[in-house]
């Protein structure tokens, strides 16, 4: 295995690299499973003689395991800070592995009555808090185990590995409705995606248990990272909230909104929206590994700013032309705003790591991360489909997209560069020349 070796004489192998970022592949291959699968689990798990009352029931225990993430956050920031990363990594894994099986094998309500819903609630509860501790443990994982020069590159797989879950569950879930019948699909044949997720699980957990932490970064603070981080570090906390917030709210609009925003308001087929959805999806996971080696060469800062700055600009036409209703504009739209999303969306996960000090690095990481997606970023669909509704204005997700976009612009710069830092002291290091 290779191994890459940066100024600081760290040494990071491919397959730490993997093994921190796999996690994050199930989170949004079970997302994405879930999903596309909602219409098939809402009669099973939540039957109504009203079908949009059940669909909604489903979508209500989806949403209930964002609202656990934060909390989440609060606990493997607390055990990643005090205790071990790679500790929160094994266990957040385990935690959605075990989880996805279990739903897989979840009797439904035609078994067990109005259990089968409860208990699909609590499984993705289950699941929401332990993805509180998943995304930021491996990018903090990654980024202080690997060599300065190659830190953002390598810390982008992070989310790379995300893009890739989605679209491995995506096509699966595709795959099944295309061949199959709704009614066999109904008859069991639907635990298969959720089955498949335990065998995500078991590479995860030998590939995580194998791999080397980096060396101790800081003694760990003698209280709670937790309340450190609210008393004495909440300037760093705002500043990641902050960051975040882009990258949470035009995710959501971009990527998951903008499939019904084409087919209800443009009346475009919903195979044809999909298919360009996952093209989109496809070149957002090729770009942000560019992205995040663009941000070792020229800073975080150049390469945030045109992200972030692409939003603000590139937002309304984006959904000018997706408005249109052509197939080649809604392309060219939607094209042209994940190319700018990818740059900031690569370079976000080594820049919330490098913010807060090594000794609640994960704590500060971790809520400010996972408030800002319980708060924004899930809420976001939503958010678009009532705005639209409410002011008859079809533009308004652009409009949500820039302000988003202009938050962390400002955050942006007001954060000072950190691609030279070394993660052991990165408030304390000078800039480039001590790296060097």
């Amino acid at each position: 295995m290779t191994d890459v070796t940066g100024d600081t004489g760290d040494t990071m192998s491919a397959k730490a690299v993997a093994a921190g970022a796999i996690g994050n592949a199930m989170e949004w291959y079970d997302f994405a499973v879930y999903g596309f699968l909602a219409p098939v689990l809402a009669p099973l798990f939540f039957p109504s003689d009203d079908p949009f009352s059940s669909l909604l029931a489903v979508y209500g225990a989806f949403a209930a395991g964002y609202f656990a993430r934060p909390v989440g956050a609060i606990v493997f920031g607390h055990i990643g800070d005090k205790h071990s990363r790679r500790l929160v990594l094994i266990v957040t894994v385990s935690l959605m592995g075990v989880s996805s099986l279990a739903i897989g094998l979840l009797p439904t309500s035609h078994t067990i009555g109005v259990w089968a819903g409860v208990l699909l609630i609590l499984l993705r509860i289950l699941q929401g808090f332990s993805v509180g501790g998943e995304y930021t443990g491996s990018a903090v994982f990654i980024a202080e185990g690997a060599p300065i020069r190659r830190r953002g590159f390598l810390t982008s797989f992070v989310v790379a590995g995300s893009t890739l879950g989605f679209l491995i569950g995506s096509g699966l879930t595709t795959v099944l409705t295309n061949l199959y019948s709704e009614a066999t699909l109904a008859n069991g044949l639907w635990r298969v995606p959720f089955l498949f997720g335990f065998a995500i699980l078991v590479l995860s957990v030998i590939l995580r248990s194998s791999m080397e932490e980096a060396a101790q970064v800081a003694k760990p603070s003698r209280g709670s990272p937790i309340l450190a981080s609210f008393r004495h570090h909440w300037g760093d906390l705002l500043r990641v909230c902050c960051l975040v917030l882009a990258i949470g709210v035009a995710f959501y609009i971009l990527f998951v909104y903008a499939v019904s925003y084409l087919t209800d308001l443009m009346h475009v087929s919903a195979a044809e929206a999909m298919d360009i959805n996952t093209l989109a999806l496809f070149v957002l996971m090729l770009m942000m590994p560019v992205a995040g080696g663009l941000s070792d060469l020229f800073g975080r800062k150049p390469v945030a700013i045109f992200g972030t700055l692409g939003l603000v600009v590139l937002a309304y036409p984006a959904f000018a032309m997706m408005h249109s209703g052509n197939a080649t504009k809604i392309l060219l739209g939607q094209m042209s705003i994940t190319f700018v999303y990818a740059f900031y969306a690569g370079v976000l996960p080594v820049m919330i790591t490098e913010v807060a000090k090594p000794a609640v690095r994960m704590s500060v990481t971790a809520i400010g991360y996972n408030l800002v997606m319980a708060l924004f970023g899930g809420t976001a669909p939503l958010a678009a489909t009532y705005l639209v509704k409410r002011t008859g204005d079809d533009f308004f997700p652009a409009y949500y997209v820039m302000a988003a976009g202009a938050v962390s612009l400002v955050a942006i710069l007001l954060t000072r560069e950190t691609h030279r830092v070394s993660m052991h002291e990165p408030h304390l290091a000078p800039l480039a020349r001590r790296a060097r």
